[in-house]
């Protein structure tokens, strides 16, 4: 599903990412799953915390740094059942406020955070240079 999500980078860049985000704690960041029928998984959300996101008011933050549902189970209601799940963590440890992105061509994308609840706050293109 990370693959999915984030087709531009390496399953081994991928792979590490997963194992620093699962070291940072349970008060700094977890992982919900939602599972199929039949026990497979049908899409995850990543929530963690940063010190500040455009937008809001306190630090730190609750951030979605990731969440993902498999397109043929897309609309039934999965993500916002994850969203849900990361939003209630982020209550519990304390947070007020919860954060996200997406690409700015991702439309689906969104249209699922405008249906959770979230406000676009800003729009942003982003430049590197190699030097």
């Amino acid at each position: 599903m990370s693959e999915a999500l984030f087709p531009d980078a390496t399953a081994e860049d991928l792979s590490s990412g997963m194992h620093h985000f699962r070291q940072r704690g349970r008060d700094d960041a977890e992982v919900f799953v939602v599972e199929r029928g039949d026990g497979s998984l049908a899409g995850f959300v990543e929530v963690g915390t940063r010190p500040y996101a455009d937008g809001c008011d306190t630090s730190p933050v609750a951030y979605l740094e990731a969440w993902y549902v498999d397109p043929d189970v897309r609309g039934q209601g999965y993500g916002q059942s994850l969203v849900a799940a990361a939003e209630r963590w982020a209550r519990e440890c304390g947070y007020r406020e919860i954060a996200s992105d997406t690409q700015l061509d991702n439309v689906l994308s969104q249209a699922a955070h405008r249906r959770a609840g979230y406000r676009e706050v800003d729009r942003v293109v982003q430049f590197r240079k190699e030097l």
